[in-house]
């Protein structure tokens, strides 16, 4: 059984995310898709917000039973043997993903030789999404419905609306 572990901060989840996790989904016998808690993003959405998103839009992805939804506050390495993973899935949009992935994977090697990590390059329709320009779009008043999937973009649009008021 090969286990793979997906981390992110899906805040929100993209459209980007789920191709990588439908695309990761046809590699691993199991996914775990790991959302992160990193205050130091200052994110939009909470932890548990994040995990219930993504464990609700996963649900109708092909392969749904063999992906699980998990939040994390340790050391990814450490998660990811918690879970039993194998490897470690990442996503990469462009050059400048993978100068920061490339380092990030080495700092996990020396941490934890047994672990590979795997990256996935993100299809052209979604090279350019990230969760960071999604809220800045939404902040600003933009539609942002070509990158999130419709309940995440409520919540964020619902997020934003209730932070303001």
């Amino acid at each position: 059984m090969c286990v793979g572990f997906y981390p992110g901060t899906f805040d929100p989840v993209t459209l980007g995310h789920l191709d990588v996790i439908s695309r990761a989904t046809g590699i691993f016998t199991r996914l775990i898709v790991g959302v992160a808690d990193n205050e130091a993003k200052n994110p939009l959405l909470s932890l548990d917000e994040r995990v219930a998103c993504l464990r609700r839009e996963v649900a109708d992805l092909p392969g749904a039973d063999r992906i699980e939804v998990v939040g994390f506050t340790t050391l990814l390495i450490d998660t990811v043997r918690h879970y039993g993973a194998s490897c470690v899935v990442r996503g990469l949009r462009s050059a400048g993903d993978f100068e920061f992935e490339a380092q990030l994977s080495g700092a996990n090697r020396r941490l934890a030789p047994e672990i590979e990590t795997v990256f996935l390059l993100a299809s052209e329709a979604h090279r350019c999404t990230a969760s960071r320009l999604v809220k800045e779009i939404a902040r600003l008043g933009g539609d942002i419905s070509g990158f999130v999937p419709e309940y995440t973009a409520r919540l964020v649009l619902s997020k934003l609306h209730n932070r303001t008021t």
